[in-house]
């Protein structure tokens, strides 16, 4: 089992910045990969970025490549999601999950935390 621990959300202007850490806990993360995902109200889930644990490659969405960047704190066991230049259409619930590198299953998630961006 894993556990995820999302916080950093909150409300902030457009164009500003914001930086969510999920701490991890229960398993090593080696064998793992980690993702964001947010969902907006009254749409899907979607995908957000992606960083392989073991080696720190990364994999964004279009729509927040060169604006976001995840990255990783082995020592902390914490996954971050810097978030710059937000935007308005960007508010959403943001979550961490943890994908098997065998399955390429999402099969841990957190709580997720909100972020709201004012225009």
């Amino acid at each position: 089992q894993v556990q995820l621990v999302e916080s950093g959300g909150g409300l902030v202007q457009a164009g500003g910045s914001l930086r969510l850490p999920c701490a991890a806990s229960g398993r090593t993360l080696r064998r793992y990969a980690m993702g964001w995902f947010r969902q907006a109200p009254g749409k899907e889930r979607e995908f957000v970025a992606t960083i392989i644990w073991s080696t720190s490659s990364t994999y964004y969405a279009d729509s927040v490549k060169v604006r976001f960047t995840i990255s990783r704190d082995n020592a902390k066991n914490t996954v971050y999601l810097q978030m710059n230049s937000l935007k308005p259409e960007d508010t959403a619930v943001y979550y961490c999950a943890v994908r098997s590198l065998v399955t390429s299953n999402y099969d841990y998630w957190g709580q997720g935390t909100q972020v709201t961006v004012s225009s």
